[in-house]
């Protein structure tokens, strides 16, 4: 009986070392990807004698972004990345920081990202906040949800240094984005400073993510009221409450954009994490459960692969859509332990890295490889760089 005790000990023992060793090595492989992906990016996005970063791989010097283009810029050809797209390498370096502890990305972030994101600060115009396009070219419009992405990763590196700095940045933001509420439609933020056609859920429920974030920096609990309010307040408006999946925006005539994004029902999914981490109240845990399968049933599809292996795949789309999705995923996954929809994120990005990067290291917009993109976005390669850091935080807790 003894042996046989013993011998059950050496081979559960065994099957630990080899399940830490596995995870151990997919954690460093996603690092590993991590930090060729970021090499990618600078090594064909960067201009020279410039912290700033083209839009697009390859450039075209006649390039014109219109998706964000203020009535200055309808026919100026940009010849940067606009304020979005570059955020996206701050949340890149941030998640690579807080995989590694690596120094050098504080070194990268305080001498190249930052100095650059400076380049898009608007002193001009009170209160003062990020504009869409550089400070130097002419007048830019200053969008509420631009200004949260970047105060979500002012308020993480925060967490992370604990240097009071990034906190000022973070609260100098919640600043502009208070300045974006009024009273039609019982509350809620716009989307645009200079175009107020409409209150999202792109603005809101991030915005109920970082007023979390600044009370669990802060401990006023001014913040933590408004994230509930705007939480409520996005549930109430823009909640399909057939799936518990997001519509896009309420316009001011009451009607509602229908499409439903990835980041939208994400960062709702993080929100109610969050709210559930702080009060314990159970039904902020269930919310976002709820979200979670239906972002599951949704966002992702059936494939089959080459060798003729099933599995399932993120949907053909906007690749930073789906890494402000895992967010919401990884914050839910801290409480319940379902490691089911993290996995599955993982066996997505185990296949993009085998089939949807191209010669240059960079990615295109389908998972599968099958649609191949001409030309590559900056937004979608910082993306990739923060899902396969997150994804080497989270194998490190599987």
């Amino acid at each position: 009986m003894k042996a046989l005790r013993f011998l059950l000990i050496i081979v559960c023992a065994y099957f630990l070392a080899s399940c830490v060793s596995t995870k151990q090595a997919d954690s460093n492989s996603n690092l590993e990807r991590a930090r060729q992906t970021l090499d990618s990016l600078y090594l064909n996005y960067s201009v020279s004698n410039s912290h700033l970063l083209r839009e697009n791989y390859p450039f075209n010097e006649q390039y014109k972004v219109t998706y964000l283009a203020s009535e200055n810029q309808t026919n100026m050809p940009n010849q940067f990345s606009y304020l979005w797209p570059y955020s996206g390498t701050f949340s890149a370096v941030n998640s690579l920081l807080e995989a590694t502890h690596d120094k050098k990305y504080q070194q990268l972030l305080e001498k190249q990202v930052l100095p650059g994101l400076e380049e898009y600060f608007d002193t001009e115009r009170t209160p003062i906040a990020y504009s869409s396009y550089i400070r130097t070219a002419p007048t830019s419009d200053r969008f509420y949800d631009d200004n949260i992405w970047v105060g979500i990763d002012f308020i993480d590196i925060y967490q992370i240094t604990k240097e009071k700095k990034y906190l000022d940045k973070a609260q100098l933001i919640w600043n502009f984005i208070e300045s974006g509420t009024d009273s039609l439609l019982g509350d809620g933020i716009y989307w645009c400073e200079q175009k107020k056609f409409s209150k999202n859920t792109c603005t809101n429920a991030p915005a109920s993510v970082l007023a979390f974030k600044l009370f669990e920096a802060t401990q006023d609990s001014t913040y933590f009221y408004q994230g509930k309010e705007m939480y409520s307040w996005t549930k109430e408006h823009l909640q399909d409450k057939t799936d518990y999946l997001y519509f896009d925006r309420i316009n001011i005539d009451g009607s509602v954009g229908p499409a439903k994004h990835a980041y939208n029902s994400g960062q709702m999914m993080q929100s109610a994490a969050i709210q559930y981490k702080l009060t314990k109240d159970t039904v902020y845990l269930i919310d976002a459960q709820k979200i979670a399968k239906s972002c599951y049933d949704y966002f992702f599809r059936d494939y089959v692969t080459a060798s003729g292996k099933q599995i399932r795949l993120l949907k053909k789309g906007d690749v930073w859509f789906s890494a402000v999705m895992l967010r919401g995923f990884a914050e839910l996954y801290s409480l319940d332990k379902n490691d089911m929809y993290v996995t599955e994120f993982a066996k997505s990005l185990d296949y993009a890295w085998l089939h949807a990067r191209d010669e240059y290291g960079l990615f295109g917009v389908d998972y599968s490889g099958e649609c191949c993109d001409p030309k590559k976005w900056l937004l979608t390669q910082a993306a990739m760089v923060e899902m396969y850091a997150r994804l080497a935080i989270l194998n490190c807790n599987l």
